[in-house]
């Protein structure tokens, strides 16, 4: 499969942009995993072209992580084609690898964004969407790709018909979440549709599908039954990162690979961990790694009193020491 002249071999495996979770410090667990293509966490278009130090941030990406793609959202077409260009020159800008590609998120349902007209909203007003896109396209150089949803809601399925319009004004892939935006994450995601995209003769651009990719088994009856070209995972890498490598196995070989033992969990955890604060620093490093530190150990017995430690320390060294003794209390688990 390729995105423009980005070759990312056959069946690749994407890491969903998801807001607060997928920082630089997650993208590079992911990456060691074998995801095959990332994305940034979305970026505001209003809030690049007022130079917000936090959305000038999300777009630092390092060499490690490429292939990557910037994403932006918003609802204005001026300020997302000025967003764009930013992007497009992220390495001038902020420094580190830049963007590979242009990502436009048309899918996060989130309903402060969504009720902007930004995300989701936009699958309200199609051809302002197609528009938006057709000027990005025709604004910047590297390749640009879209992430949708199935439709508004139940009565408004559009999706069919327009990733036909949005690879006319020249998109060079579409990534499709099998929800509608009322939706939301609710119910089971539905990749009829996805697979009706891929049956029309005139689609000649790859189409990622997403949405409900939890296992191996999962993600290779969504690559056979809807020939899909990718498969995008999202709140399924959430505490278990090392679920491409376990799907690229599968995928490979037929066979499942054994659950990741305790003992190589703590050594991702501190591998994380590290990263975490080398990218953002001791203090916003740790805050934001408790989501992690603790996903990564869910389901372990009587572990309430070590969670809370993990999710409350604020020093570093006592993290660590908190994680060796995760190791020696169940590293035979």
């Amino acid at each position: 499969m390729k995105i423009g002249e980005i070759d990312l071999g056959n069946r690749p495996l994407f890491l969903a942009p998801m807001e607060d979770v997928t920082d630089a410090s997650f993208r590079y667990v992911c990456k060691e995993f074998g995801a095959d293509m990332m994305y940034t966490e979305f970026v505001s278009s209003d809030g690049l072209i007022r130079d917000a130090k936090k959305s000038l941030a999300k777009m630092l990406t390092c060499d490690y992580e490429a292939p990557i793609g910037i994403q932006i959202y918003g609802n204005i077409p001026e300020a997302m084609v000025d967003a764009a260009r930013m992007a497009e020159n992220a390495a001038e800008l902020v420094g580190g690898h830049g963007a590979d590609l242009i990502d436009i998120n048309f899918g996060c349902p989130v309903t402060k964004i969504a009720r902007r007209g930004a995300g989701s909203g936009m699958m309200k007003e199609p051809d302002k969407m197609v528009m938006i896109t057709k000027m990005i396209v025709d604004a910047v150089k590297l390749p640009v790709t879209v992430k949708t949803r199935l439709g508004w809601d139940e009565d408004s399925k559009i999706i069919v018909e327009l990733a036909e319009r949005l690879q006319d004004v020249g998109i060079k892939a579409l990534t499709v979440h099998g929800r509608t935006r009322s939706q939301m994450y609710k119910g089971d995601a539905d990749w009829t549709l996805i697979g009706k995209i891929k049956e029309n003769p005139r689609m000649h651009i790859p189409i990622i599908g997403n949405g409900d990719i939890d296992s191996p088994e999962k993600a290779k009856e969504c690559f056979d039954r809807y020939g899909v070209d990718g498969i995008m995972i999202g709140r399924a890498t959430y505490g278990h990162p090392w679920i491409f490598r376990e799907i690229r196995h599968y995928l490979d070989t037929g066979e499942l690979l054994p659950p990741m033992s305790v003992s190589d969990r703590v050594a991702l955890a501190k591998r994380h961990l590290a990263k975490s604060i080398e990218v953002k620093g001791d203090k916003v490093g740790i805050l934001e790694m408790r989501r992690h530190l603790s996903a990564y150990f869910k389901g372990l017995p009587d572990f309430k009193e070590t969670r809370l430690k993990l999710v409350t320390l604020t020093d570093p060294e006592e993290l660590y020491a908190t994680l060796d003794y995760v190791l020696e209390r169940w590293g035979i688990t």
